[in-house]
């Protein structure tokens, strides 16, 4: 059982048959408030004091507000399909509320992309308002850890501790357990407090902004390597390096349009260094075969960086010559100037996320 956070919070692990009545009795007696979810106890409220804004409305309510997947997600501890819900992807500047209470619990600032299916964020606007509790109804004995609304009771998702932030943390929540309020809307629905988070966003200049251009293999596996970093802004799979214009995937896959598979990569430089992403690229795939990343072979597979401007180009050159050292191969990387990317077909661009996966091929750890 994960220790409560004051003395009126009850997080139990338990059927009900297993809980400690007496506990919740006395919880009762003093002003607390259960919240039951399923076959267990979700989380504990504390009384509300009079002027308390989050409050989970009358059972009655909640039936009459909430869709059916909405309630069986957030009331029967129930999980939405991957990738056919309305946040997974969204892309949008807001926060994002309990569906249930309304109290505030994610940002898009802190929203990344997880190839999961699901929106994922990695760290909370509040984290008071989330509560924890030890789950364990997988089988195998599996442990996870289910996260609450502190007010609204309701089971939002679970929290791995396989993200992108500084804590490392990933809250994987059901997009049936949230509502969306676009920073536009943010004043006019009560939530003008959060606008701060958004005001650098509309005052960084449009020149902070820069590319990188890689090719490392399979592009579907390349772009699902950058696509989740703090600091990228946005990724697209393409071809480059060769001689035809426009070419399609048949065309590059045959080599004869001297193009490679690459991604190109949106950033930010104040948020996220080039020294950072050439790190990304050396350790995502293996620059020591020639015209090939494991089980695929020939020229579109070639390990490149197409740089962007002379600084991009020195830092590139001096990155080869720093891990020349760390494989047991030369290196083969080509270092040339970024000239045209032509971007594949829509259904190349985030191929690992619509399929639930994160990368086609194995990665290479010697690096």
């Amino acid at each position: 059982m994960k220790k409560a956070q004051s003395s009126q919070d009850l997080i139990v692990n338990a059927a009900p048959a297993e809980i400690n009545w007496e506990t919740a009795l006395n919880i009762l007696a003093n002003n607390g408030t259960l919240c039951l979810v399923g076959l267990s106890i979700c989380s504990v409220n504390d009384k509300p004091a009079e002027n308390e804004r989050w409050q989970r409305p009358a059972e009655e309510e909640i039936k009459r507000r909430l869709t059916p997947l909405q309630y069986r997600v957030t009331q029967e501890v129930g999980t939405e399909p991957p990738f056919r819900n309305p946040y997974w992807d969204n892309k949008r500047d807001g926060i994002y509320v309990d569906v249930v209470s309304g109290e505030p619990l994610f940002s898009s600032r802190e929203k990344f992309e997880s190839g999961t299916g699901w929106p994922s964020f990695h760290t909370p606007l509040k984290p008071v308002l989330i509560v924890e509790r030890e789950d364990r109804k997988l089988w195998m004995g599996m442990v996870r850890t289910e996260v609450c609304s502190r007010h609204g009771g309701s089971h939002l998702g679970h929290v791995f501790d396989d993200g992108p932030g500084p804590a490392g943390l990933r809250y994987c929540i059901n997009s049936a357990a949230l509502r969306f309020i676009p920073v536009a809307n943010l004043e006019k629905e009560g939530y003008g407090d959060y606008l701060a988070l958004f005001e650098d966003e509309k005052q960084r200049p449009e020149s902070q902004k820069a590319l990188a251009t890689f090719g490392m293999g399979c592009f579907w596996g390349a772009e699902a390597d950058f696509c989740a970093l703090k600091g990228v802004t946005a990724t697209r799979v393409g071809y480059a390096g060769g001689q035809t214009d426009n070419p399609d995937y048949r065309q590059v896959s045959s080599g004869r349009s001297g193009h490679a598979e690459v991604v190109q990569v949106e950033y930010d430089p104040s948020l996220i260094s080039y020294e950072q992403l050439l790190g990304v690229f050396w350790h995502g795939h293996d620059p020591t075969t020639p015209n090939r990343q494991g089980p695929d072979v020939g020229i579109q597979y070639r390990s490149m960086i197409l740089y962007h401007d002379q600084e991009q180009a020195s830092l590139a050159e001096a990155s080869k010559q720093a891990r020349s050292d760390r494989f047991s191969r030369p290196i083969v990387t080509e270092i040339v100037p970024a000239t045209n990317f032509f971007p594949a077909e829509d259904y190349h661009q985030r191929y690992p996320e619509k399929r639930g996966r994160t990368h086609c091929s194995p990665r290479n750890d010697e690096w």
